[in-house]
């Protein structure tokens, strides 16, 4: 599993995943019917990357409106990382937020709080 490219939709966000960048990116909206369905294959391939590459890992989120399951599924991920780079793995992780959007800002802000691994969060310059 290289490589993981899910379009978004009103509900989803489009994700990809390049094996060979070590690059997991995520923008839009969050709110599927079923976050674990939808979350499974991209914690998935997480987990085989953080298995079998030595590679960095580098989460780059875009994330607008995140619902309470999503939320989980994204401390599932924040999760792994932990416990990746605990065990020396370079990761790091970009988190691009609308100004005008508050909420998501104070959600970057709550992960951050929880992950010891560099978590930037940044103004979006394409808002």
């Amino acid at each position: 599993m290289k490589e993981l490219n899910i379009k978004g939709t009103q509900s989803t966000p489009e994700i990809s995943a390049r094996w060979d960048d070590g690059v997991l990116s995520m923008s839009g909206d969050s709110y599927p019917e079923n976050s674990f369905e939808f979350f499974g294959e991209v914690i998935g391939w997480l987990e085989e990357y953080l298995q079998k590459s030595e590679q960095a890992l580098h989460l780059e989120l875009r994330l607008i409106y995140i619902n309470t399951s999503s939320v989980k599924a994204m401390m599932d991920i924040f999760d792994l990382c932990e416990e990746a780079f605990g065990r020396g793995r370079a990761v790091r992780v970009n988190w691009y937020y609308d100004p005008r959007n508050e909420r998501v800002l104070d959600l970057a802000d709550e992960f951050k709080e929880d992950c010891s691994f560099p978590f930037e969060i940044t103004e979006d310059a394409q808002h």
